[in-house]
């Protein structure tokens, strides 16, 4: 049997839609946490950008946190949980074991959840992290330093939500060398390509995205490639061990694409989607963004939606091909929580 391993305290750096998700599910499975890892999970800290942060070392009630941000889009004031303390601060002076960074994205910079990071790591803490800019940004750096105070850097979720990509290779595709990645990862694009691909007028197409939440009040950087290009910086700096950015992956959007071009594709038996690649050219892991055009009979083909997939070559294995099929805000809390395990297994 395994032995109590006692209180395993978290802070949760970001409360939106993925943070709260994350909290309601960690509260419905402490029972089985306790049970199989004999561990009592408590959160000590809630932090947001602007809509107040929590701080009680002994446990925040999160079932109140929860329930004060669906009612009135913020913690209340006379929470006595109540703090003052910025994200950062929290990351250096809270009581903690594990940080879970879920901050928004800022997919320029990978800052501040980069700090955050580095904050956590410093003080010999593990760290959780949802948000991919330090992958992308930063990430070399950050695991020497996690593996040189002897803490767990944890990150599936950066990607394909709680698809199992990074784990699938360290857990199960040992002494494999990974040698190539392709992947549709950006489901805006895929969206706006089958749906103009209808001859549906592209200002309708955003608009229904928007409405159904998958698309940002600003597509941009989505439809230009960043999110892709982000991604694919993290993928290739995990599995294969680059030290590469998103603003050095070669990077073409999908605003130059029309409907006709989507048409004439059709006739000839292709569709055209944004791919995501990753390759060895000359001893140099080289990253790519762009659409192209694939056969219909194609894996990729099929791939539609909010769906997504990744294809990791290896040497010994050949290529394995991961599909994650219309994901939901559930599968990201469940990411978070599958590291969780990790750490705590």
């Amino acid at each position: 049997m395994k032995e109590d391993r006692g209180k395993i305290k978290i802070a949760l750096l970001g409360f939106g839609n993925a943070g709260k998700a994350f909290a309601a599910l960690l509260q419905d499975k402490l029972e089985e946490i306790r049970k199989n890892y004999r561990s009592d999970v408590i959160v000590t800290a809630i932090a947001t950008g602007s809509r107040g942060c929590l701080i009680n070392e002994n446990g925040v009630d999160v079932a109140r946190a929860l329930s004060e941000i669906q009612e009135q889009g913020r913690f209340f004031a006379e929470n006595p949980d109540a703090s003052t303390l910025t994200s950062l601060e929290i990351a250096e002076k809270a009581a903690y074991d594990i940080l879970v960074e879920m901050t928004p994205l800022a997919i320029f910079s990978g800052r501040p959840a980069i700090d955050h990071i580095e904050a956590a790591f410093h003080r010999k803490k593990h760290v959780i992290t949802a948000n991919k800019g330090p992958i992308a940004w930063d990430f070399k750096r950050l695991r020497r330093l996690a593996e040189s105070q002897g803490v767990r850097f944890c990150y599936e979720t950066t990607v394909m939500d709680g698809t199992p990509v990074f784990n699938l290779v360290e857990d199960t595709l040992k002494l494999c060398r990974v040698t190539a990645v392709k992947g549709i990862l950006n489901s805006t694009t895929n969206f706006i390509l089958e749906e103009l691909a209808k001859g549906r007028p592209y200002d309708e197409v955003i608009a229904e995205g928007k409405m159904k939440g998958f698309v940002e009040a600003d597509p941009a950087l989505d439809v230009e490639g960043w999110d892709a290009a982000a991604k694919t910086a993290a993928l290739l700096n995990v599995l294969m061990d680059a030290d590469i950015t998103p603003d050095l992956i070669q990077r073409k959007g999908i605003a130059g694409i029309t409907t006709d071009q989507l048409r004439e594709a059709d006739a000839r038996g292709k569709v055209i989607k944004l791919l995501c690649r990753g390759t060895i050219q000359n001893g140099t892991v080289i990253g790519s963004v762009g659409p192209e055009e694939i056969d219909q009979k194609d894996l990729f083909a099929s791939i539609s939606g909010t769906s997504s997939v990744v294809t990791i070559t290896t040497d010994l294995m050949g290529p394995v091909s991961v599909v994650e099929h219309d994901p939901e805000i559930l599968q990201t809390a469940y990411g978070v929580l599958s590291d969780l395990i990790r750490v705590i297994g």
